[in-house]
C-alpha cells in the first residue's frame, strides 16, 4: 500500500499570540500595558517571575481573570483565487494566582494559567483540508513557587511547573476516502521557573526571569480513522477503527527582562524584552502503534513532520497613569516575531509577525481591584511557500483580545 503522509500539530497552540504557539495572556493588568512583567502589585506577577511575589505590598494577595480571543485567519489559493476564512469559536484563556508572605523574607505562592490553547476550524471544502480541518488545544500550567528576600531591594524566586494538555485534531485523508482524528487528553510535562526581582528605589522595578523548556509527552493518544471498515486490517486498526500513538512536543524556554520606572507618583512606564528558544522545535514525530501511515522508510508507523522553527524576540512598552488615587488608565504596544519562514508556513499553527496595540483601565477600592483590558493584533500578511506540504498561497490574520481581572490584597 502506498504510504500516506499525514501532517500533525499535536498539542501545538493555535493562532500565535506571542510567537510560535505561545499565548501571552496571563494578566489583565499586564496585557493593558503590552503584557509587560515588572509589576508586583498583586499575585499575578508570580507567573512572570516567582521572585516578584516578595515585593507584593500585602501579606496575602489573590488575583484571577479571563480573556476572550476573536481571531480569524484567511487563505487564498493563487491559482484558483479561491479564498477561505476560519470559523473559529472564541478562545477563553484564564489565570489565577495566590501569594502569601510567611515572614518578611519568605513568600510562597501558586499560579494557574493557560499559556497555550485555542481552536482553528477551517471550512470543510478548504484547500488545505488534507493538512488540517480542525484543531483544538487546551494546555494548563500549575506552578507552586517560593521567593526569598536576599536584601530589602532584591529577591530570588523559583517555581516548579507541572503542565497538562489535550489536543483534538481532524484532517481529511482523501487517499483512504475519509478523515483522521488525532486525540489525546493525558499529555503532561515538567519544568521550572527562576528569577530575580530588584527594587532599588520606590521609582524602579527590574525583573529578570527564565522559564525552562517543557516536553509535553503524549503516551496514550488515540488515532481514529473514519474510513471503510475493509481497510481496518490493512491499517492494523481495532474493531473501532482506532490505533494508538505517542508523541513529544517541545515547549520552548523563555528569557525575560522587564523594567518599570515611575516618572512621577502618578505616571509610570514599563518595558520588556523577551527571547524564546524556538530553534529547539525542528520536527515533530508521531509514532503509531500499528498503522503504516508514516513517512520513514525504515519504520512505516513513524511520521516525522519538519517544523524548522527559529528563536524569536519580542519588544514591549507600556504605560500607566493614575487619573485619581483609585482609577488607572493604561496603554501599550508590542512587536512579536513569527518563529518560521514563509517556506515553513503551516496552517495548523499559523503564525505571523505581529504589531499589537493594547489598552485598559483599572479601579481599586480598599483591598479590591478590578481591571479591564483589550488589544488589537495587526498581523503582517504572509506568502505561503511550503514545498514539503505542497501548500502555496497568501495568508493573513487579525485578532482581538479583551480581558477582565479581579484582585484582592489584604493585611
Amino acid at each position: 500500500m502506498k504510504k500516506i503522509v499525514v501532517t500533525t500539530a499535536l498539542l501545538a497552540g493555535i493562532l500565535a499570540q506571542a510567537g510560535g504557539f505561545r499565548v501571552a495572556l496571563q494578566g489583565v493588568k499586564q496585557l493593558a500595558m503590552a503584557h509587560t512583567s515588572a509589576h508586583a502589585e498583586d499575585a499575578s506577577v508570580g507567573f512572570f517571575n516567582p521572585a516578584g511575589i516578595s515585593f507584593i505590598p500585602n501579606k496575602l494577595s489573590v488575583a484571577a481573570g479571563g480573556f476572550g480571543i476573536n481571531a480569524d485567519i484567511s487563505y487564498q489559493n493563487p491559482s484558483t483565487l479561491e479564498s477561505y476564512t476560519t470559523e473559529n469559536p472564541m478562545g477563553t484563556p484564564i489565570y489565577a494566582a495566590v501569594a502569601y508572605k510567611i515572614v518578611d523574607e519568605v513568600s510562597v505562592g501558586f499560579s494557574f494559567a493557560t499559556p497555550f490553547g485555542s481552536t482553528v476550524e477551517w471550512p470543510s471544502d478548504w484547500a488545505g483540508r488534507e493538512i488540517v480541518q480542525k484543531i483544538e488545544l487546551k494546555a494548563f500550567y500549575f506552578q507552586p513557587m517560593v521567593s526569598f528576600k536576599l536584601a530589602p531591594w532584591v529577591s530570588l524566586g523559583g517555581s516548579f511547573i507541572y503542565a497538562k494538555g489535550s489536543v483534538d485534531w481532524t484532517k481529511t485523508v482523501s487517499q483512504l476516502g475519509g478523515t483522521l482524528n488525532i486525540k489525546d487528553d493525558q499529555a503532561t510535562g515538567k519544568g521550572f521557573g527562576l528569577g530575580f526581582y530588584f527594587k532599588p528605589s520606590e521609582k524602579l522595578d527590574v525583573s529578570i526571569a527564565y522559564r525552562s523548556p517543557v516536553d509535553m509527552k503524549a503516551d496514550e493518544g488515540v488515532a481514529s480513522f473514519n474510513v471503510s471498515s475493509s481497510l481496518y486490517p490493512l491499517l492494523g486498526l481495532d474493531a473501532n477503527g482506532q490505533d494508538k500513538f505517542k508523541a513529544i512536543l517541545p515547549l520552548v524556554d523563555e528569557y525575560t527582562l522587564g523594567v518599570t520606572y515611575k516618572i512621577t507618583p502618578k505616571w509610570q512606564i514599563s518595558g520588556d524584552f523577551n527571547y524564546s528558544g524556538w530553534d529547539r522545535y525542528q520536527q515533530l514525530t508521531l509514532d503509531f502503534e500499528n498503522a503504516p501511515v508514516g513517512n520513514q522508510p525504515d519504520d512505516p508507523t513513524k511520521l516525522v513532520s519538519p517544523k524548522n522553527f527559529h528563536s524569536t524576540q519580542s519588544w514591549r512598552v507600556g504605560t500607566q497613569y493614575m487619573v485619581t488615587d483609585n482609577f488607572a488608565a493604561r496603554l501599550g504596544y508590542y512587536y512579536d516575531e513569527s518563529p518560521y519562514s514563509d517556506e515553513n508556513f503551516i496552517p495548523e499553527t499559523p503564525s505571523f509577525n505581529a504589531n499589537v496595540i493594547t489598552g485598559g483601565i483599572g479601579y481599586k477600592w480598599k483591598g479590591l481591584g478590578i481591571d479591564l483590558s483589550g488589544a488589537y493584533n495587526f498581523q503582517t500578511p504572509r506568502t505561503v511557500n511550503n514545498s514539503y506540504l505542497d501548500f502555496y498561497g497568501q495568508a493573513k490574520a487579525k485578532a482581538y483580545y479583551f480581558g477582565l481581572g479581579l484582585s484582592y490584597n489584604a493585611f
